[in-house]
């Protein structure tokens, strides 16, 4: 029995493929976004209390009411968004799972969704598992400047969404005030929706500020935020999400994320609540340090070793060019790099539509003092 169009239409993930071949050789895997830090305590202490509590069965199917007030309190003070925890708020299987629901939800085959390239692959697969078609729009390195001509080109009479992810993966973009601005303006001319994915909101460098698009006049009803705790709280496997939408949307996205998953884990709802709750702004701050720190370190490496960086503005991701390295695709070249040095990459074709991705590789700057050190020092050594 044949599978379905629909599964045909979805590549495989080049970033699950380069973490098989990590383990095979045992090397340092810097290719999936696992996040290898540690949780906070608070975090994990308020799952276990849900756990011996009781808190074991489906939560509602937007989420627990202490989730999603704590996120509303979020939104108000760091995003200056104003959302309403009832209606419209839905927590969901983390950043993804409330992209995955979203799409369902506010899509029909055929709708033009506009993506920036590079983009995150699985945007990609969650628009054409709808049978929506993407569009994307080059940025320009190194510090992937968008092309607000390209963006007006793109849009047509099916152009029903623009994407913007910021912090980007795998870019490390930060889109700026006025950037977002520019955005919203063509966005409302063009009467089309905006999916912004801010899951890396804290994760900001060099003293920038994070915008998120939903807080500009006149688009927090045009306007699907996503965010979730994945990489904030380093917790990428316990899968809390989330969307912020207009009572409408929010309704259908929750009715969505409701037939994908019933629900998010119920006790790791609590944990998420707890750490909100608790921790405080000299967490935040410490983050983007301890980040910046790591991206500067290996950035540093790359630049020795002769794969230049694109340093990247925010996230915890850099893409580097490896068009020196041995092989004509960047697949070749991930696999080189990870036998002379036991690091892995994501080849750059996973981000981009055109032949730009077989210059570059994506790491994953997440991880232990430790093994970022080793990671640095084998790209070193690779140069010599």
């Amino acid at each position: 029995m044949k599978k379905s169009d629909r599964t045909a239409r979805l590549a495989q993930s080049d970033i699950r493929a380069m973490t098989l071949a990590c383990a095979k050789v045992n090397g340092i895997n810097m290719s999936q976004g696992v996040c290898d830090t540690p949780v906070p305590p608070v975090v994990v202490q308020g799952a276990q209390q849900a756990m011996a509590q009781g808190h074991n069965i489906y939560s509602r199917f937007d989420g627990i009411l202490e989730l999603r007030q704590a996120i509303a309190d979020k939104l108000a003070a760091y995003n200056r968004i104003t959302a309403d925890p009832d209606a419209n708020i839905t927590v969901s299987a983390g950043a993804t799972g409330s992209f995955q629901a979203t799409c369902m939800a506010l899509l029909n085959p055929g709708d033009e969704v506009i993506l920036f390239e590079p983009f995150y692959a699985y945007h990609i697969q969650a628009i054409v598992a709808v049978e929506a078609v993407p569009r994307c729009v080059s940025m320009r390195p190194p510090d992937w400047t968008v092309d607000f001509k390209g963006l007006e080109q793109a849009i047509t009479s099916r152009t029903k969404a623009i994407v913007v992810n910021t912090p980007g993966n795998p870019s490390g973009k930060v889109f700026t005030r006025r950037e977002l601005e520019q955005i919203a303006e063509i966005a409302c001319r063009h009467d089309v929706m905006v999916i912004t994915d801010e899951i890396y909101e804290y994760f900001v460098f060099d003293g920038r500020e994070h915008v998120s698009m939903a807080s500009l006049p006149g688009m927090a009803d045009r306007t699907i935020t996503i965010g979730g705790y994945s990489k904030t709280f380093s917790i990428t496997g316990w899968r809390i999400g989330y969307s912020v939408a207009e009572a409408t949307w929010a309704k259908a996205i929750g009715a969505m994320s409701d037939v994908l998953y019933v629900c998010a884990p119920t006790p790791l709802q609590h944990g998420v609540a707890a750490g909100i709750r608790a921790l405080g702004p000299s967490f935040y701050s410490d983050l983007t340090k301890e980040h910046q720190q790591k991206r500067d370190r290996f950035c540093g490496a790359l630049a020795q070793a002769g794969l230049p960086p694109a340093v990247p503005q925010g996230a915890y991701y850099v893409l580097a060019d490896v068009s020196r390295l041995p092989g004509k695709t960047s697949r070749e070249r991930a696999l080189y790099l990870l036998d002379k040095t036991g690091v892995a990459g994501v080849p750059g074709e996973a981000f981009f539509e055109g032949p730009e991705g077989s210059r570059f590789m994506r790491f994953c700057m997440a991880k232990t003092d430790q093994d970022l050190e080793r990671a640095s020092q084998a790209i070193e050594r690779f140069r010599s």
